[in-house]
């Protein structure tokens, strides 16, 4: 039996490859990493079964392995509290230094609805009530429950994408997303962009940085002009620059930057902060741009406030297939129960 399901690992690890090299700008990714970890963990299950006589006459490496079985089922078991707890007082810390703003209510307001959908929602569904109110919490329940498993898979999908074993890619040009800037000043968060793609210039010799980003409210200048005069500033030749400057969004940013590139079939890399590159990995797939992406590192505090948004962002994409699901789960939840 664990012969078969080393097999099946060796298909899975294949498969995961083929979605890596092919396009792994798609959930797919973090679909077919998850399956072959699966394989893995099953496979290496039963090989332990397997010998378990010869570990019987090693104890320490016996004990080694049943210590690492407990501490994964306690993760496993934990970890719902640990993620609420962490969005939480991650929550916390992004209103004491951000502000008490909308945007920055989304990793303390997602702790407390994963709090009262694993504590309370359960509870709720005890009680009784008629069949219009059961089956609208069924249909609630499977459809929290299937964005819940697509956030993983999009948050491992995002992490796959950030993996570079190196940085010499050979590319034609490296797109720096703006980020807004306060007056003429490139923000922290912005400047930390601006110098991951001036990194990369260095291992890229005959890249051109394009800096992407127009001038939107509350800025005397356009981004992509201040991010062009910070990169000069910090030694990067004038001819190795080219500015973007008429974008209002992600989207608009890899359009128009698009069209300032001599190549039709250019090497391109696109670099902002590491929680956007997934999505705007995505975007690009769907012009039809071929590239890879690589993130600046910002405040952990505010990453997982910017993942939800990121998250919500991505649904809005893809809202066609979530409505279709929604709707499968109504009829199935009308069907069952």
């Amino acid at each position: 039996m664990w012969q078969i399901l080393i097999v099946l690992f060796g298909i899975s690890l294949c498969i995961f490859a083929g979605v890596m090299v092919r396009e792994p700008r798609t959930l797919w990714s973090g679909v077919a990493f998850f399956w072959m970890m699966v394989c893995l963990a099953i496979a290496m299950f039963l090989v332990l079964a397997r010998y378990l006589d010869w570990l019987n006459s090693h104890s320490v490496l016996r004990y080694l392995l049943i210590g690492l079985m407990f501490l994964a089922m306690f993760s496993i078991v934990a970890m719902p509290a640990v993620l609420i707890l962490m969005f939480f007082v991650e929550g916390l810390k992004v209103i004491r230094h951000e502000g008490m703003k909308p945007a920055n209510l989304l990793s303390m307001a997602f702790s407390v609805l994963l709090f009262g959908y694993l504590t309370v929602w359960p509870f709720i569904g005890g009680l009784g009530r008629d069949i219009l109110g059961t089956k609208l919490y069924a249909f609630i329940s499977i459809f929290a429950a299937y964005l819940l498993v697509l956030l993983a898979v999009y948050s491992l999908s995002a992490i796959l994408n950030l993996i570079h074993l190196r940085k010499r890619r050979k590319a034609d040009y490296i797109i720096v997303l703006g980020a807004g800037l306060l007056g003429t000043r490139v923000t922290p968060l912005l400047a930390a962009r601006i110098d991951k793609g001036i990194e990369l210039l260095r291992y890229n010799q005959n890249a051109v940085l394009i800096m992407s980003g127009g001038q939107g409210p509350g800025e005397d200048m356009a981004e992509g002009e201040a991010m062009a005069a910070y990169a000069v500033q910090k030694g990067v030749d004038e001819d190795r620059i080219v500015v973007e400057n008429q974008s209002k969004s992600t989207e608009e940013n890899l359009l128009f930057s698009r069209e300032l590139m001599g190549k039709k079939k250019a090497k391109v890399i696109v670099v902002t902060t590491a929680y956007h590159v997934f999505r705007a990995l995505i975007l690009a797939r769907q012009q039809g741009m071929k590239c890879i992406g690589f993130g600046a590192r910002t405040k952990w505090y505010f990453t997982l406030n910017a993942l939800i948004r990121e998250f919500i962002g991505y649904l809005s994409l893809t809202w066609k297939r979530h409505a279709f699901v929604a709707v499968l789960t109504a009829c199935a939840a009308a069907v069952i129960v």
